[in-house]
């Protein structure tokens, strides 16, 4: 029998009896998240402040769509971090399929990932966006079902979850059992301008791939 799954509506339980995933709460396991952070320049900041000002200004507007997300958060980001650069490039709704086969079924689970950035064909980063009005915590199965797609399993690949006004980051390994740990979350929401951290993030990971 084959059942096939939107990743939409996946969960978390489903890919740990298929697939196997654990979540690591050991520290040193995503250490990249907080260790020797790039510092980001005023520039960087002054436009960072733009991007919060800018989020505060839409959702007074409801409701604030995934693609409005994309285009006024998201890409940006991804504007400063280098990614629209060599030697990476950006897919958009890339679509991706996984499967799993025991002796009774088959497993297919096939989806739209938002935005992967790739340095020639290795994947560096798979990004889900969500609506500002939905927690990202609803995004966490269907990313970690992308990232278990990823083909190169030799390679730590790292995610992010993002709708708008908050950010998390994920680091998965397949090197045997699938293996995730996730970063603390940011919100825009807080004072200061948490949106920094996520760029200064954002800017080691690409500096960990170009190494």
């Amino acid at each position: 029998m084959v059942s096939n799954i939107q990743a939409k509506d996946i969960s978390l339980s489903v890919l740990e009896n298929k697939f196997g995933i654990q979540l690591v709460e050991d520290e040193q396991f995503f250490r990249e998240w907080q260790d020797n952070l790039p510092e980001i320049t005023d520039f960087d900041k002054q436009f960072l402040d733009q991007v919060k000002a800018s989020y505060f200004n839409l959702i007074k507007y409801p409701p604030m769509l995934e693609t409005t997300v994309k285009m006024v958060v998201l890409s940006p980001l991804l504007q400063l971090a280098g990614f629209y650069l060599f030697p990476f490039h950006i897919k958009s709704e890339a679509e991706i399929e996984i499967s799993f086969e025991d002796e009774e079924d088959q497993t297919i689970i096939r989806g739209k990932m938002d935005v992967l950035v790739l340095q020639e064909v290795f994947w560096v980063m798979a990004i889900e966006s969500k609506r500002a009005e939905v927690s990202i915590e609803t995004g966490l199965a269907q990313i970690l079902a992308y990232m278990l797609a990823n083909p190169h399993s030799d390679r730590p690949l790292f995610g992010m979850l993002a709708n708008g006004r908050d950010f998390q980051f994920i680091k998965m390994t397949r090197q045997g059992t699938p293996q995730y740990a996730l970063s603390n979350s940011f919100d825009v929401r807080n004072r200061g301008n948490e949106l920094y951290t996520v760029l200064r993030i954002m800017k080691l990971i690409a500096g960990i791939i170009r190494e």
